[in-house]
């Protein structure tokens, strides 16, 4: 704000200690001292600081207290500017806003790395830019507190979902919708600059009302008061300069029809950017564009992504685009355990009530997962997410019928290891290998052998090494 009001040749009213008002150039001070007058709103409020002591030193310092703890708000009191809401919410914006982003502003060269977002990823609670680490998968870790104050690792982040995202914003960028939005916000910003523009005329009409008032008091002095004259003369001289100055400024900064013409996407451009929308998502993927032009074209679009992990399976993205606009994503991310889940305990009642009709686990998952559901590491409910929760409470399946011991005219897998001499889990082992092939039976489920000597006997050369393989 303040390098834009500079660029516009503004200034401020500010007020010194026991003076009149004066007009001087913005500074940030100036602007955040303005934003924060609940003044401009209209109310008198008191009570907005509390001095509080520092401990062993003491000492105390004056704190400034958030909106909801100010003792008085007598609101309609002053000619109001904006509403109260609105002073509101830019309290917020600018509360949220208070980070060290601008300490390091350069991006770096785009390199080869996996990370698509090096280079323009900074931390969401901090502040200072993340680094790239690649060791243990990609991530995104912030380490300049650890760097800096020795301090834990502030925040260390999966790369690859935030990654996803990004990109998958900076297509939907390109989509012909975005082009219909682009001239909305060309609208809105003419919008802007006639505003803008507005402000300048004033600015002007003061300069020129104040040039006007220091001539008249030059004409009225007595010429015997040779000092005071020279003095109305010098301040007169000084109005009549400020006030080429800003006329200046403001023929300067006025837009030509060339630059508003500039400004419009021209019909075979809008052609081309449709077609890119279109072909880029395929040509992303392949192996032609490497990683290196990947992060080159995103930057051509962003300005910066925040990021900041709020809740231990979500990471909130901040995308800032080049020219201003912001957009913020809520980025699923894996996570150890299930408690980590914020909505754990809603899968976990929905899968106990379909547990109750007898549904079959791998059924059970594909059902969460339709609702929305997914394990801490995978975006689907695996069926041993849903074991879990089943036997959390004790919550035990129950076979329909007991299985057979003993099959007639057939040996199981237990029978044919105590008989050729083996034990079952030497022989599930071949069976995994493929070393020794039977089927499945399907009324009791269980791995079948013919019963006989030969089987006892081909069983027993397999066991010796004398055959590698035994098929039935």
């Amino acid at each position: 704000m303040v390098r834009l009001l500079r660029d516009q040749g503004l200034r401020l009213p500010r007020r010194p200690r026991n003076g009149e008002t004066v007009w001087r150039p913005p500074t940030v001070a100036a602007v955040i001292a303005i934003l924060r007058n609940p003044a401009y709103a209209g109310p008198f409020v008191y009570g907005k600081t509390r001095r509080q002591g520092q401990p062993g030193s003491g000492r105390s310092q004056q704190r400034r207290l958030p909106l909801a703890e100010w003792k008085v708000i007598v609101h309609d009191r002053y000619p109001a500017y904006v509403t109260w809401e609105t002073f509101a919410r830019i309290q917020a914006i600018l509360d949220d806003n208070y980070a060290a982003y601008a300490h390091n502003q350069r991006r770096g060269v785009p390199r080869q790395g996996a990370a698509l977002l090096q280079g323009i990823v900074y931390c969401g609670r901090c502040g200072p830019k993340m680094a790239g680490q690649y060791k243990g998968g990609n991530q995104y870790l912030c380490n300049y507190l650890r760097s800096q104050a020795h301090a834990p690792v502030c925040q260390r982040l999966p790369a690859d979902p935030v990654d996803q995202q990004v990109v998958a914003a900076f297509f939907d960028a390109l989509a012909p919708a975005e082009l219909d939005l682009y001239a909305q916000a060309l609208a809105q910003r003419q919008q802007q600059q006639a505003e803008l523009e507005r402000a300048q005329r004033y600015s002007v009409q003061r300069l020129e009302y104040e040039a006007d008032q220091a001539r008249r008091r030059y004409e009225q002095v007595d010429p015997a008061y040779r000092l005071v004259a020279a003095e109305l003369e010098r301040r007169w001289e000084a109005a009549l300069q400020a006030l080429q100055e800003a006329q200046e400024h403001y023929a300067r900064l006025r837009p030509t029809p060339e630059e508003a013409m500039a400004m419009t996407i021209p019909p075979a451009l809008r052609e081309a950017l449709r077609t890119l929308g279109h072909s880029l998502p395929m040509l992303w993927h392949q192996d032609t564009v490497s990683r290196a032009p990947r992060k080159a074209l995103l930057r051509c679009l962003l300005e910066k992504v925040v990021l900041e992990r709020r809740t231990p399976d979500t990471i909130t993205t901040r995308i800032v685009w080049r020219g201003g606009a912001v957009s913020e994503l809520e980025v699923p991310c894996t996570v150890g355990t299930l408690r980590d889940f914020t909505g754990f305990a809603q899968m976990e009642a929905q899968g106990l009530r379909l547990e109750a009709p007898g549904h079959a686990d791998a059924d059970m998952a594909q059902r969460l997962t339709a609702q929305g559901f997914r394990s801490p590491q995978r975006p689907r409910v695996l069926a041993s997410t849903v074991r879990t929760i089943r036997l959390r409470p004790g919550r035990l399946h129950r076979y329909r019928g007991p299985r057979p011991r003993r099959v007639p005219s057939a040996l199981t897998v237990p029978q044919i290891a105590t008989a050729g001499g083996g034990n079952p889990p030497w022989v599930y082992h071949l069976i995994r290998r493929g070393r020794l092939v039977v089927s499945r039976d399907e009324v009791s489920g269980l791995s079948l052998f013919p019963e006989g000597s030969e089987t006892l006997d081909a069983f027993r050369q397999l066991r010796d090494g004398a055959i590698t393989e035994l098929r039935y």
